[in-house]
């Protein structure tokens, strides 16, 4: 009896040997549910599976995240933290990833390592190379660090958005390569930019660009309000969507022609015939939340699909809650009580870039002037489609 069984057991793992060294249906279905750095490392096994693989990895075009929030229980900064454990979670192979801190937490404490007990911020090269490590060679990552955070909390899109003025928290947006989707990562400083390299990261005679998404920092030194005007003047003139805002430093990528301290921008042009984009601008009249629900509502005009789309919120430090009479979180409710399956996401800055705007095929946008894409004391509102 026990050699019967013995012989039972055997056939049938060679049945299933068979069937996952030679049944490719069933193989790619298997790997549908494993994440994808445990996918990359599988395409090794054999030329079946690294085919499968290739196939799951094209299917996996799902935007995903991860938010933490402070304070953290360890020397580096709570986003930092998780990331690299969630990163081995994920089902999509990141092509770009727009990470944001707070930039108190990141940049203004410091920490001990554990042999040398020297003093170091959190804001190292050794956090940006760790961070660099986590993704896939040839990833583009852009790190910001701000005065405050929106974010969505890890694992669902209809979780409740949380704005945090103070205290320690960051999110890692992953955008994977997608099929009508472009997204090319600029970085500009007084020395690099020219109308050749505005023209080179798609910013101008560019007809598939669709939204922009940028973030100046270092604005308030001399010379910075003329800078953002060079960027900017081009920008208004297109049919693309503008949005963003004055942040305090970026940490990714590296600086390589200006010093540390010197102005500059960074930011994201998406590009392609699946892109769309949507924002209302919340002026300082908007001052209580039925004014906040009624303009992000607006939005709804603009008739983008949920799936693959992210609500950004930029807004200036003097918003908030001491603007909403001590009431906390009032946009962030607002945009998640008209938009409860959109994930949002965005921060606190200096200054607020973009203006209402929907763009769609039919949709001829107005001329606009520079002047009307800045502001202070407001918040840009924003959905973006990915197709």
């Amino acid at each position: 009896m026990g050699e019967n069984q013995d012989f039972a057991v055997s056939l049938q793992d060679s049945k299933a040997a068979y069937v996952l060294s030679n049944v490719a249906e069933v193989v790619e279905r298997i790997l549908t549910f494993v994440p994808t750095k445990s996918l990359l490392r599988i395409a090794s096994v054999c030329r079946l599976w690294r085919n499968c693989a290739r196939r799951v990895l094209r299917t996996q075009q799902q935007l995903t995240w991860v938010s933490a929030c402070g304070p953290s229980n360890t020397e580096v900064h709570a986003l930092c933290s998780i990331l690299a454990e969630e990163v081995e979670k994920v089902f999509l192979l990141p092509n770009t990833v727009l990470a944001m801190v707070d930039c108190e937490a990141f940049t203004g404490q410091a920490y001990c390592y554990r042999e040398s007990k020297a003093k170091k911020s959190r804001h190292s090269p050794d956090t940006v190379e760790e961070l660099n490590l986590l993704f896939p060679k040839g990833c583009d990552i852009m790190g910001i660090a701000t005065p405050g955070i929106v974010l969505t909390p890890s694992g669902s899109c209809s979780g409740p958005p949380q704005e945090y003025q103070e205290g320690e928290a960051g999110f890692a947006i992953m955008f994977p390569t997608m099929e009508g989707v472009h997204i090319k990562p600029f970085h500009f400083c007084k020395k690099s930019i020219s109308p050749t390299a505005l023209k080179e990261a798609g910013l101008v005679d560019n007809p598939d660009l669709r939204v922009v998404l940028m973030f100046v920092y270092e604005a308030y030194k001399s010379g910075g309000a003329r800078f953002l005007t060079q960027i900017l003047e081009p920008l208004a003139k297109s049919k693309a969507l503008i949005a963003g805002g004055l942040v305090e430093s970026v940490f990714s990528p590296p600086r390589h022609c200006c010093s540390q301290g010197a102005y500059g921008v960074v930011g994201l042009a998406l590009s392609g015939p699946k892109v769309q984009g949507a924002s209302v601008l919340l002026d300082q009249d908007v001052s209580n939340p039925k004014a906040a629900e009624a303009t992000i509502r607006r939005l709804k005009a603009a008739k983008i699909p949920e799936r693959n789309t992210l609500g950004f919120m930029f807004a200036c430090v003097g918003r908030g809650q001491n603007y909403y009479n001590n009431q906390t979180n009032v946009e962030a409710d607002a945009f998640h009580k008209v938009f409860p399956n959109t994930p949002l996401f965005g921060l606190f800055g200096n200054g607020e870039i973009g203006c209402d705007r929907i763009i769609k095929d039919d949709y001829t946008l107005c001329d606009t002037d520079t002047d009307s894409l800045q502001h202070e004391y407001t918040t840009v509102m924003t959905l973006v489609h990915l197709g």
